[in-house]
């Protein structure tokens, strides 16, 4: 009997018991989708997390009072403006914007929410790659002057005022009076802040207006925000910094951190979280290639006669081997070519309705595909080789 006669003969026994062999090849099926799923959500978590970096500005550092856990550390006090001077001339520093932060009240007519105001200055758009949709920005005439301008966030101008244009209102910040000068375009959300509930206004008017900043020092800020020259320099740009603030302040502690170290992490977290949950999967296919041993034997039980009656009329036992493990690869193949369309299918649907946009490597579903079919090759060994040693006497004989 030649491999196509074996071939057709493990179809016809395989269709012939549907319902089993669709269960038999169930464990196969999870692991390949979820071997899939897990591979083309951990490219895009790193996609979207990547992305997410950049669009707040890929070459960014954050300087601010107070130590904390990282390896680009020193010491300083308060940070005023007079050092957001000093810093704009570092030779790796493009652009500082200083922030004094704080969530207030904002009140246009019988309308009120909550915003997190951000005093500033115009580098923010650079900064942080803001864009205004509507109107414009401050400039540094109405900073000088302390201006009471404010451009708000997308979302905030949509709860004040629904799908009216704001451009030119009066709105009530802590119940002084500001005039909409423009609207930001809307950014999203991202490690819990979220952009477009924001409202800038002038660091000036801030700090003397709203917040109370001014000291004998000048104006102290919370953080600032430095825009490198490029991504190479981010690492030259903290050392400078660093230099600055010392020789400024000497020992008093403030910290520096790069968007960069922040990617890395991040980065090297979803890894990690994707190997352990492809673990995870690949373990499936493990159960599930045990699922097709376990059935294999049972059809061979089932099957004695039938193998008996076939070594008797001069079949070899290596036509009785070939046809189970025949049966056994196209249980593993069959279930692994589902489970692959089932995790692309999902794939697919991640990329519809989450922010997440899903890669699926020609490569994964090789590999994948390839494992189901050596699954079913490696637990498919044993019960075929009990098949072909069956004495066809005893099989024949049997009940």
């Amino acid at each position: 009997m030649n491999v196509l006669e074996n071939l057709n003969m493990a179809v016809k026994t395989l269709t012939a018991n549907k319902l089993r062999s669709l269960l038999t090849m169930l464990g196969i099926i999870i692991g390949n989708a979820s071997v899939i799923i897990m591979v083309a959500v951990g490219e895009g978590a790193q996609q979207f997390t990547k992305q997410q970096l950049d669009s707040m500005g890929p070459n960014q550092l954050s300087v601010w009072a107070g130590q904390n856990a990282s390896e680009l550390t020193t010491e300083a006090t308060e940070i005023t403006l007079a050092d957001v001077e000093a810093i704009q001339k570092a030779p790796s520093v493009t652009k500082v914007a200083p922030q004094i932060t704080a969530n207030l009240q904002l009140t246009y007519q019988e309308r009120t929410t909550k915003a997190n105001v951000t005093g500033t200055t115009s580098s923010i758009l650079y900064v942080r790659n803001l864009k205004v949709r509507q109107g414009r920005f401050f400039d540094s005439t109405e900073q000088k002057h302390n201006a009471q301008v404010a451009i708000l966030g997308a979302s905030i101008a949509s709860k004040l005022f629904s799908r009216n244009n704001p451009l030119g209102k009066e709105i009530q910040i802590n119940n002084i009076s500001f005039q909409v000068v423009g609207v930001m375009q809307q950014k999203g959300s991202f490690l819990g802040i979220n952009y477009d509930d924001a409202v800038y206004i002038p660091i000036t008017t801030a700090a003397d207006q709203l917040i109370a900043r001014r000291s004998l020092k000048g104006i102290t800020v919370d953080f600032l925000e430095v825009s490198a020259k490029d991504k190479q320099g981010v690492r030259a740009a903290a050392f400078q910094i660093n230099n600055i603030l010392a020789l400024r302040h000497g020992k008093k502690k403030f910290t520096v951190s790069a968007n960069k170290s922040l990617q890395d992490l991040i980065g090297n977290v979803t890894t990690a979280l994707s190997a352990f949950l492809t673990i995870t999967a690949g373990i499936s296919l493990f159960v599930g290639g045990i699922g097709i041993m376990n059935i294999m034997i049972v059809s061979v039980t089932e099957r004695t006669k039938e193998i008996g009656l076939r070594k008797a009329i001069g079949a070899p036992s290596s036509s009785i081997l070939t046809q189970f493990l025949i049966e056994a690869i196209i249980l593993s193949v069959g279930g692994g070519l589902i489970g692959t369309c089932i995790g692309v299918s999902s794939a697919m649907l991640v990329n519809i309705f989450t922010p997440l946009k899903p890669n699926v490597p020609i490569s994964a579903i090789i590999l994948a595909t390839s494992v189901s079919g050596g699954i079913g090759l490696l637990f498919g060994v044993a019960p075929a080789r009990q098949a072909a040693r069956l004495d066809p006497i005893v099989a024949l004989r049997g009940d």
